[in-house]
């Protein structure tokens, strides 16, 4: 039997596969599209058993290919990139894909944990995860959205797990890649913007907050891994989760934490803007009405249904990734 990962040598889904391997598993069938090649870094540290094209996947899974041998399926794999336009590539990726491979896990009787998003929120502050505080503000947060009412539809006579995830902002190793659509994290962009220029440039008040006070929810990818993993013991729990901290911190003091931990000080926000190493541009008029200034995971259901783990701040959560950046680049 075989743990599918799809999205394996992406971001989160190769923190999972490593975090799969530390528990002993080793039998892991990786989905992805590589066309993207430099994505296999992420994954040559890792134990698996064998690797499937994305399409190759879903074609071999409707011929009965895996039919008794899948134990479950940790699916990761998605177009993140919510700067996309064109809707169709984003519906049949993110939408069609999803739905398909729950169809199969359901007939089959297989657990499914999948990636859900918390830009289903858009620039609404409650977060709890009911149908009243979903707002999507692009086609990248409809197409989650979309799929998350389909398993609501499916949860009341489910045959197996399904869990979904809605990560708020994830950070850490591992996301180097995506750099090339700008979807890496606040954190790296802090990071190689104080490296290469000696300042970090946040946004200017927006939205009723004042200079880089937009809040955000920042969760350190390996505390969504074991929130998965979590999940990968409890196959008795499903539904729609938000995975985040519960705490809502901004850009400021995440900027702060990067280049404190860069330069080894402990200066204040304040300080930082004095010295120049923190600057303020523009709020960029495309982003109007489209950009979320607060987000923050409303905890209340994954408590209940007993997850216990804690979460890291950005001062500590960020300071591991600055210093692993600092290590490895």
């Amino acid at each position: 039997m075989v743990y599918v990962v799809t999205g394996a040598a992406g971001f989160i889904g190769s923190r999972l596969v490593a975090a799969l391997n530390r528990e002993g598993i080793r039998e892991i069938l990786a989905v992805d599209n590589l066309e993207q090649a430099d994505k296999f870094r992420n994954l040559a540290a890792c134990e698996i058993e064998d690797y499937v094209d994305k399409r190759e996947f879903l074609t071999r899974l409707s011929a009965g290919s895996f039919d008794g041998a899948i134990d479950t399926v940790l699916h990761q794999g998605a177009c993140t990139n919510t700067l996309e336009s064109d809707g169709r590539y984003m519906m049949e990726n993110n939408y069609a894909y999803s739905r398909a491979l729950l169809d199969w896990c359901q007939d089959e009787e297989v657990p499914m944990i999948y990636a859900s998003s918390a830009s289903v929120y858009g620039a609404g502050r409650d977060s709890g995860e009911i149908r009243a505080n979903e707002n999507p503000l692009n086609v990248y947060a409809y197409s989650k959205f979309l799929f998350d009412q389909y398993v609501r539809r499916r949860l009341t006579q489910r045959t197996s797990q399904i869990a979904g995830l809605r990560y708020f902002n994830v950070y850490g190793p591992n996301e180097a890649h995506k750099k090339r659509t700008a979807m890496n994290s606040i954190a790296l962009r802090a990071f190689e913007q104080y490296r290469t220029e000696g300042h970090v440039r946040l946004f200017a008040g927006c939205d009723g907050y004042a200079d880089g006070e937009q809040c955000r929810d920042f969760i350190h990818v390996d505390d969504a891994v074991a929130v998965n993993l979590w999940l990968l013991e409890k196959r008795e729990v499903s539904g729609i989760f938000n995975c985040g901290t519960g705490r809502a911190q901004s850009f400021n003091e995440l900027a702060a934490a990067v280049i404190n931990t860069v330069d080894g000080t402990g200066y204040a926000i304040a300080e930082l803007v004095q010295r120049d190493l923190i600057r303020y541009i523009p709020f960029p008029a495309e982003l109007a009405g489209k950009y979320q200034s607060f987000t923050q995971a409303d905890l209340a259901q994954l408590r209940e249904v007993g997850y216990g783990g804690d979460f890291m701040t950005v001062e500590r959560g960020v300071a591991a990734y600055v210093r692993e950046l600092m290590r490895t680049s």
